[in-house]
């Protein structure tokens, strides 16, 4: 059997334990896949299994109880770091369970599988006037994923996360029993599984509220920004009139200029401004075009921009970029929402451009009134360090009921690094300095996004009486610990 031969390693950020099982009875080799992190900078081995049923999604628990396994979940792929890898053990794939269970056009209200993808939920309802709430920058991320990292999008500090617009889920425990939840009923449950990691249970259906729009498009302005302080007084003059705002920053702009950038705001488009609606909400007024400029093909684009994923070439990129942001400031234009929202599926497989070892991203929020300090420091400091982030993005945010929540009254800042063989140890110990300022400015982390952190960060910010209160949930749902995932090692396992 394959269990029995020598495994390869598995490629982890920094030295870390992640697999902590040893001696188990084997499972299928056809089972052994090698799992990578969506940014491609970390992987592993695990056992992969795809049911499509409930009672084939049962049937893992008790292969995994019988083998004596963990189980992690799943959904597309897209966290950046170790949150869907299982080192030696199961991985859940629930691409599968991939159903629109219920539908109310009337009132806006579906109820999902896991499985369902952003993409199949805004196609399956824009025609009808409805669109996600709070969406990602990409269309590819299953619901279950989404709410079990409690996603976030443009319009965070209005909408807040996804979370604040699920009304109820079936939860699947390792124990075989489903659980209804709901802000009512499992209360405490409801407000810790999503955002819970997948660590607590398998949400089986969710129930959402969509938001109405009465047009396929979306009125957007272009702003540039000269540097960090005047992009956050720009987010703080259009907040109130914006339903979304999201900033793109030079990360390597130096002095007067350090941090600058260019804000998008969007609006939804208001009843009867649009005179023919019924054309713009249609299906084939959304995708995305085929080719970039009328010439490249979109599959192409990644492998032209692989020569400027370096030092000089990023930073050539940025500068171009921000000189294009001024010549367009104030400009006024419409959007199909989906080439407004998703802009990381305009290139597909544009990770790959960072090159065979991947990257990594780096999100941190900040209350308002330290943002500019901090983020400045960690923007100059990643300069110091000579690792700059090659992309990096700014948005507005609001504090959440969750119980693992990242959301900050303030601003948060993704910062995408190029991983290589010789700087992973250099960036490793750059976001244990970045830790630092967020930590000492009040700030939070997206382990969604994570790769990196440390326990005595997660703790340093969620507080021990939280994390407690998630251990007790979890010994609750999941007494026999079932539930684990690589970032569930390296981060909560004691």
């Amino acid at each position: 059997m394959l269990e029995q031969q020598s495994r390869p390693q598995s490629q982890t950020f920094y030295d870390h334990e992640t697999s902590g099982q040893t001696d188990h009875p084997p499972l299928p080799s056809k089972r052994l896949e090698r799992v990578s992190s969506w940014g491609g900078a970390t992987h592993s081995l695990g056992y992969v299994y795809r049911p499509a049923t409930l009672g084939r999604l049962r049937r893992v628990f008790e292969v995994a109880r019988e083998s004596r396994r963990t189980v992690g979940l799943r959904g597309a792929g897209n966290s950046y770091g170790d949150a869907a890898l299982n080192e030696a053990n199961i991985v859940l794939d629930l691409r599968r369970m991939n159903r629109i269970l219920d539908y109310e056009p009337d009132n806006g209200r579906i109820r999902v599988q896991p499985g369902v993808t952003i993409a199949q939920l805004w196609q399956h309802v824009i025609e009808d006037g409805w669109w996600p709430t709070v969406v990602p920058g990409t269309s590819k991320p299953t619901i279950g994923g989404c709410a079990g990292m409690n996603i976030h999008g443009k319009n965070a500090w209005r909408a807040g996360t996804i979370g604040d617009h699920i009304e109820m889920f079936d939860l699947l425990l390792p124990s075989g029993e489903v659980l209804a939840c709901s802000r009512d009923a499992n209360s405490d449950l409801f407000h810790a599984a999503i955002g819970g990691l997948g660590m607590l249970g398998v949400f089986t259906s969710i129930t959402l509220r969509l938001k109405r729009i009465y047009s396929g498009l979306i009125s957007v302005e272009a702003y540039a920004s000269r540097n960090l302080a005047e992009m956050i007084q720009q987010f703080e003059q259009q907040q109130h009139d914006s339903d979304y705002l999201v900033g793109w920053i030079d990360a390597f702009g130096t002095g007067k200029a350090l941090g600058r950038g260019q804000i998008h705001r969007a609006n939804y488009l208001a009843p009867g401004a649009d005179p023919y609606p019924q054309q713009t909400l249609r299906l084939d007024r959304q995708h995305l075009p085929d080719t970039l400029f009328g010439i490249v093909p979109r599959s192409m684009m990644w492998r032209f921009m692989r020569p400027f994923m370096n030092n000089v070439g990023a930073r050539l990129v940025n500068l171009g970029k921000y000189t294009t942001s001024r010549i367009g400031h104030g400009s006024v234009f419409q959007q199909p929402h989906v080439a407004f929202h998703f802009l990381l599926d305009y290139i597909p497989d544009w990770k790959k451009s960072y090159g065979t070892t991947g990257l990594i991203q780096y999100q941190s929020f900040v209350p308002q009134d330290r943002a500019l300090d901090a983020f400045g420091t960690m923007l100059t400091l990643c300069q110091r360090h000579r690792l700059p982030s090659y992309l990096a993005v700014f948005k507005k945010h609001r504090t959440d009921d969750f119980l693992l929540s990242h959301g900050v009254d303030g601003y948060s800042l993704a910062l995408d690094f190029k991983v290589t063989r010789g700087n992973r140890q250099r960036l490793a110990t750059l976001c244990a300095e970045l830790d630092e300022i967020v930590l000492n400015a009040g700030g939070r982390f997206y382990l969604a996004k994570d790769s990196t952190l440390r326990r005595e960060t997660l703790s340093g910010y969620l507080g021990q009486d939280v994390i407690q209160r998630f251990k007790a949930l979890k010994e609750q749902c999941d007494p026999e610990t079932r539930l684990e995932t690589n970032m569930w090692r390296r981060l909560f396992a004691d």
